[in-house]
């Protein structure tokens, strides 16, 4: 029996609360983690070329919707251009996925919500640490979306209400697309399923939201032109990326294909279970990515048929739907940041199916039908997958408390990111040190691999650190068949460059796609005809360990 003093309100409360504290409690760690350095280096960097008057499609590569360079930009007039405030917002967009889940299982009781939470925090936090992906923030606003066009369902009958609400869920699906357009199909035929049957009115209310949400697109346009913005968000995207950034499916069960996840595997961490090897978790993360949502669309049919107008039974078929939506996300690149981007919801809303399917398929007690769910969240976290949700998040809540912190600062001006490995954050701030020494304000920066032949990533967070240099190139993210193309631009890019970051700790990248095969060698000639090495930095020659980063400056004469 409850107490009389635990109203609803705060049970309410202690909900939320339980929610907030373990999603809180790494957090402190999470500001001091190592970053990854190309896509944490990027949405560092990109806002800051926006406000040094440049746009994305045209003067850099950007593949994403324009909404959340632009909110970053804003945030940086504002806050300032630093990692904390970069990182601030990736920690909103992670409140706004994991309390949209929260808000979205409500209907199956406080105890299936807080379970559901838990498991979206202990899968969503790990990937990417607090980077203010665009995924992330669509995400939350696609959550979002879905609540407020649930609500405006549910109180169908408070016309005003109801038409207020479709407005806010079209205002919030536009703003989801506005950071990722690829979202266009688990939010529309999402959508399609929470509105279904509701007047021409409230229809009409949610193409207003969506337009309203849409603008940052028609800014877009206005700013980069219909040319290079289709070429940026769509043909270079869908047609040019995939060769050389797809993986295997489904993934292999005997090592990591994703080079990433090779390197990560090589900070070892205790665990005192017995687990399966990082492989074989991903190889099962990926058959439950499928799974969970498979399951939750089909307990959705079967409960709208069975109970047509029950609110649960919408809401059901509405997270299934959006589930599946997602999963082309995992498909096209099944590494362990794109599952956890999935299955962040995917699984995160597999409480609610199981209790649903206790209420009608066992004769478990009501108060009891949130267990299965509780179950489901400890095999996944503690057998299943404990090394990329668990394990992870007692490391961050170590670091928050001060124990084996795993970040080693690089800072400039009042700029700090974060290397994992000691040896690399060293030799990168010896070099940050004689680039502040000898560049001028002005002077054009290009960073890239030692051999330019080949571009599967990049150090992109240099460019963050030194915005007075402008970018030589327009790929401060690299990728392959983009950068390396023969098409790219990029040899005339590196002539342009008065100095140039080249670094080898991504030489040894292996995947099994296109990433290996080289382009031309002509940036390469450039560089040995047109500039001369200042110093090279970090590295070990009795080990035949060649330096970590290059300096080169363009020599007297150009030769």
């Amino acid at each position: 029996m409850t107490p009389a003093w635990l109203t609803p309100r705060r049970r309410d409360l202690l909900a939320v609360s339980l929610v907030l504290v373990a999603l809180l409690i790494p957090v402190p760690g999470l500001y001091r983690y190592q970053g990854p350095p190309m896509e944490e280096g990027f949405m560092l960097a990109f806002p800051q070329r926006i406000l040094a008057g440049e746009v994305a499609n045209r003067d850099f590569l950007h593949l994403y919707g324009p909404g959340s360079l632009f909110a970053l930009a804003g945030a940086y007039q504002v806050f300032g251009d630093t990692l904390w405030t970069e990182r601030t917002v990736g920690l909103l967009q992670h409140l706004g996925v994991v309390f949209g889940v929260f808000a979205l299982v409500r209907p199956w009781g406080r105890k299936v919500a807080v379970v559901s939470a838990w498991l979206c925090l202990l899968v969503v936090l790990v990937p990417v640490g607090l980077t203010a992906m665009a995924w992330n923030g669509a995400l939350a606003f696609g959550l979002w979306a879905l609540v407020a066009a649930l609500a405006s369902r549910r109180r169908a009958a408070e016309a005003a209400v109801a038409a207020r609400l479709a407005l806010v869920a079209g205002l919030l699906a536009g703003l989801a697309l506005s950071y990722r357009p690829d979202l266009v199909l688990a939010i529309g035929a999402a959508g399609l399923v929470a509105l279904w049957g509701r007047p021409r009115p409230i229809a009409g209310r949610v193409a207003i939201g969506l337009a309203i949400g849409l603008v940052p697109y028609l800014v877009q346009l206005g700013l980069a032109g219909p040319g290079p913005m289709f070429e940026g968000m769509f043909l270079e995207p869908v047609f040019d990326l995939r060769a050389g950034r797809s993986l295997p499916v489904p993934p292999s069960w005997s090592a990591p294909d994703g080079y990433l996840q090779r390197a990560a595997a090589l900070r070892t961490l205790g665990w005192p279970f017995p687990a399966l090897d990082p492989s074989n978790q991903i190889f099962l993360w990926f058959f439950l990515a499928l799974a969970g949502a498979a399951t939750t669309v089909l307990t959705g049919i079967s409960a709208v048929r069975r109970r047509p107008e029950a609110w649960r039974s919408r809401v059901l078929l509405t997270l299934g739907v959006f589930s599946v939506g997602l999963l082309p996300q995992a498909l096209q690149r099944p590494d362990t940041a794109h599952l956890a981007w999935v299955t962040c919801v995917g699984l995160a809303v597999l409480p609610a199916t199981l209790a649903e399917l206790a209420e009608h398929r066992t004769r478990l007690p009501a108060r009891a039908r949130w267990v299965p769910g509780l179950v489901f969240l400890v095999v996944l976290v503690t057998a299943v997958i404990p090394y990329f949700s668990l394990r992870s998040w007692v490391d961050l809540a170590s670091q928050s408390a001060g124990r084996n912190r795993f970040g080693v600062a690089m800072s400039r001006d009042g700029r700090t990111f974060y290397y994992g490995d000691r040896a690399p954050a060293v030799a990168a701030q010896e070099l940050i040190d004689d680039l502040d020494r000898l560049a001028q304000p002005g002077d054009r920066l290009l960073v890239g691999p030692t051999d330019l032949r080949l571009t599967p990533y990049s150090d992109a967070f240099f460019y963050y650190l030194f915005p007075e240099l402008p970018p030589a190139t327009r790929y401060l993210e690299m990728d392959p068949g983009i950068a390396n193309a023969d098409d790219s631009g990029l040899a005339d890019e590196v002539r342009s460059a008065d100095w140039l970051i080249l670094s080898s700790i991504w030489n040894g990248w292996e995947e099994p796609n296109e990433s290996d095969v080289p382009g031309s060698d002509e940036p390469n000639q450039v560089v040995r005809e047109r500039f001369c090495l200042v110093d090279a930095y970090g590295g070990d020659p009795a080990q035949d360990q060649p330096p970590r980063f290059e300096l080169w400056q363009r020599c007297p004469g150009g030769s």
